[in-house]
């Protein structure tokens, strides 16, 4: 089991980066009135990032959570791994639900000179994110060409909560409890304590734009499938990149299936796990890894069948 542990990342670490991946919540507060709260629960979705490990969260100023939260402070909020565009379509069909961690805790209200500080936190972050885009090398970019920023970017979607017109109140929310939830029946309590002391992957913060890039693109979905057969030896027929970490790369394969009356073939989606040689610590390193990834594969394909194959430009 060594090479798994080395392989895999712990559940604290999963739930630290689908927290930094994501930038929207479902969260869940006690319903309450000038009575008290009526023990049934209020549901929406809620913007956040994260300042020193824990989620700030931006509730519209005429959300119902506002009136629960002065009776009642307990809440839970749930945040699932980033399914940008056709991966999303993909699972949907599948009936499968992504990843995902639920907390439970307390959500505490910020005072204006907290909330000031919040909002600049969330200012310099986005400020940072962007100097980072600019700076990242054609690996990296062209990867990012091919995705939609308008609905993978972090920074894009949390812009908002600066320049938009609608009124906020910021809450920090304290975790007493965290569960990471595999599908629709796995799930794993994780240790408060390991979630605080584990760190989330730095790729992490762009890693929905990276996976929408990888999966839009022919050309590296095309990749994705000579790596399941020079990796893994296992052929599929497509492919879909479903989560990336510094460890590897979480992929989802469409495999032939039984044959049907009429001569046709049914099909079966199944996770995979592309390792990767050695830890990717930033985008650049993950990147250059992806396209060494590339080149190795395709040079055994050519190999293989003595044809020269092109490899992805990046």
């Amino acid at each position: 089991m060594k090479g798994t542990r080395t392989t895999v990342l712990t559940f604290a670490e999963k739930c630290k980066n689908i927290l930094a991946s994501n930038w929207q919540a479902n969260l869940n507060t006690v319903k309450a009135d000038a009575q008290g709260s009526k023990e049934e629960i209020y549901s929406s979705k809620v913007k956040y990032f994260v300042k020193k490990g824990r989620p700030y969260i931006w509730v519209p100023d005429d959300d119902l959570h506002n009136v629960n939260t002065v009776i009642d402070e307990r809440g839970s909020l749930a945040v699932a791994s980033p399914l940008p565009g056709s991966l999303a379509n993909l699972l949907q069909s599948l009936k499968k639900p992504p990843n995902r961690i639920a907390f439970v805790g307390e959500l505490v209200a910020l005072g204006d000179n907290k909330v000031k500080s919040a909002a600049e936190s969330l200012r310099e972050t986005l400020i940072s994110e962007g100097e980072a885009i600019k700076a990242f090398s054609y690996s990296v970019t062209g990867i990012l060409s091919s995705s939609d920023f308008r609905f993978t970017s972090r920074a894009e979607n949390l812009q908002e909560l600066l320049s938009g017109d609608q009124q906020y109140r910021i809450y920090k929310f304290n975790p007493s409890s965290v569960t990471y939830i595999e599908g629709r029946e796995n799930s794993h309590e994780v240790d408060i304590k390991d979630m605080e002391e584990s760190k989330a992957d730095s790729l992490s913060l762009f890693s929905a734009s990276l996976i929408d890039g990888i999966n839009q693109s022919e050309a590296r979905r095309r990749a994705l499938i000579i790596f399941c057969a020079t990796y893994l030896n296992t052929y599929v027929k497509d492919a879909l990149v479903l989560s990336i970490d510094r460890k590897g790369i979480d992929v989802v394969g469409k495999f032939v299936g039984a044959m049907m009356d009429d001569g046709s073939h049914e099909y079966e989606w199944k996770e995979l796990r592309l390792p990767l040689k050695e830890e990717a610590r930033d985008v650049e390193t993950f990147c250059k890894r992806l396209v060494e990834m590339e080149e190795e594969a395709v040079k055994n394909v050519s190999l293989f069948s003595g044809l020269p194959l092109e490899r992805n430009e990046t």
